[in-house]
């Protein structure tokens, strides 16, 4: 379930299994054996420069071939997968709740995905000697093996798999309007753009390009970038909507006395939906954590901490200034646009009276940070699948295996893409029905794991957030299922 690391050399205990008919990358143990006295007695796992030794799947899976990183490759990794184009639908969110309680159940739902962070965090290695370098692992561990299927398995899947569709399907996007940007009423410019489908496999081809790099180590210069890029876009969009003229006859607050109580309900739930949506990456927490080293004498633990504090600084940053910034300037007109609703305002507004070179400053941060932002969620599934290999064949995949089965899952990316290309649009129903993995399995993880005291404090607080996670996301789940019922859904299969 978890990588075993055994203090005495020449002991390994084997934690218990799943049933050998569970087809999971968790059904495999991976072992590390911590080498105390004489590192020559023959051990059959690999000795690493830490002074332990590995299981060899280990070192041949993409999440864990290199654990040399360090604070700072994590801090990069982290802001890269948790900030992202989510966050400029905030305001919206603050139009249904207004200025008070749009700031508190901003501030709450910060504190609450940044408390379960930290409980992932200490969780990676909550038995000493153990490691759990991936969110199924420890699914299973704390939940058994059909639980932790069962529970975490779809949204997993979908926060790393689907994560990559909606990068494709926003990349693609934003190439399209940055050529017709750079043509700007070219006639025969105009005459030269590629379809939306030729735009999305454009996107595709250069992250696949990308993602030839062979470990999560490996593109941390990638993830710099995208870190870059996304603090960048996020700041000229917030700096440009407050410095600009506000739209002429906007409003703080929505016009209620046209609604019912049930429309104003449900405008509340999805307000909450997408303020919970803004916050992603917890199933890469533990990912990220296993590529940095650890030992008996210092654990990964310090290391994540110091990153997660960094890097979510930075993150309240940008997301504070888009929402309360977005908002003043924008009131009440901002669009969802399928995540990107002040982006899109902005460009209606300002993009006509803005210069091209402005306009691409903007647009270009957005289509590299897709790109980075692609490599970290798609080295998940790349570690899956290589799994299925490693474990049936007992041998590293050759270069042309990897290269085949990463160009295999692009390929099937951007199928998905073209045929949903309103995929977006579904986020605050697909996207809210995994709100737990964010909000509430940490907590009953934690509760599982490490025992507290029943009915003690910790306890209470673990067991009270997690129920209250699951209430929380049913009826997000409803309220977008109601909304998505109300108004429609456009379902452009194909044509993007």
């Amino acid at each position: 379930m978890g990588e075993v690391v055994e203090l005495k050399s020449s002991q390994v205990i084997p934690l218990a299994t799943s049933p050998s008919d569970t087809n999971t990358e968790a059904e495999a143990m991976q072992t590390i054996t911590i080498i105390d006295g004489d590192p020559s007695k023959d051990i059959t796992s690999s000795t690493s420069s830490q002074g332990y030794q590995h299981n060899p799947q280990e070192a041949w899976l993409p999440i864990t071939e290199s654990r040399n990183g360090n604070t700072y490759f994590a801090t990069f990794h982290l802001i890269c997968s948790g900030l992202g184009w989510k966050a400029l639908s905030l305001p919206i969110a603050f139009a249904s709740l207004g200025w008070t309680w749009g700031i508190i159940c901003l501030s709450l739902a910060f504190a609450w995905q940044l408390y379960t962070i930290f409980i992932l965090v200490r969780l990676h290695e909550a038995i000493p000697g153990i490691r759990y370098s991936r969110y199924m692992q420890l699914a299973i561990t704390s939940f058994g093996p059909k639980l932790g299927n069962w529970f975490a398995l779809f949204p997993v899947m979908y926060n790393s798999g689907g994560a990559c569709i909606l990068l494709i399907i926003t990349g693609g996007g934003t190439l399209d309007i940055l050529f017709k940007t750079i043509c700007d009423g070219d006639t025969m410019c105009h005459a030269k753009s590629l379809t939306g489908i030729e735009w999305y496999l454009v996107f595709t081809c250069i992250a696949l390009l990308i993602a030839q790099l062979p470990n999560l180590n490996s593109i941390a210069w990638v993830s710099l970038i995208g870190a870059t890029t996304a603090v960048l876009y996020s700041t000229l969009i917030w700096v440009l909507s407050i410095t600009k003229d506000r739209p002429i006859g906007i409003s703080y607050s929505q016009s209620d006395e046209v609604k019912s109580n049930m429309e104003k309900f449900s405008d509340v739930l999805n307000a909450l939906g997408i303020i919970a949506l803004a916050f992603k990456g917890h199933n890469v927490i533990l990912e990220i954590q296993g590529t940095l080293p650890s030992s008996p004498k210092q654990t990964s633990y310090k290391s994540m901490c110091t990153g997660v504090t960094i890097s979510y600084i930075v993150i309240a940053m940008c997301q504070y200034p888009l929402a309360i910034g977005g908002f003043w300037a924008y009131g009440n007109k901002v669009p969802y646009s399928g995540g990107k609703g002040l982006l899109t305002l902005f460009s209606q507004i300002h993009g006509p009276n803005s210069s091209k070179l402005m306009m691409a400053t903007i647009y270009l941060p957005i289509l590299v940070n897709c790109l980075c932002t692609f490599q970290v969620y798609a080295m998940v599934v790349f570690d899956n699948l290589e799994v299925r290999y490693t474990s049936k064949k007992n041998q590293p995949c050759p270069r042309w295996v990897r290269t085949f089965l990463r160009i295999f899952y692009g390929g099937l990316a951007f199928f998905l893409s073209v045929t949903f290309p309103f995929l977006g649009r579904l986020a605050p129903l697909v996207g809210g029905a995994t709100l737990p993995l964010t909000f509430a399995y940490p907590c009953f993880m934690w509760i599982a794991m490490k025992k507290p005291r029943p009915n003690g404090l910790v306890w209470f607080i673990n067991m009270g957030l997690g129920c209250f996670g699951i209430v929380l996301t049913i009826l997000i789940v409803i309220a977008a299922a109601w909304t998505l019922a109300d108004n429609g859904l456009k379902a452009n299969f194909y044509k993007p």
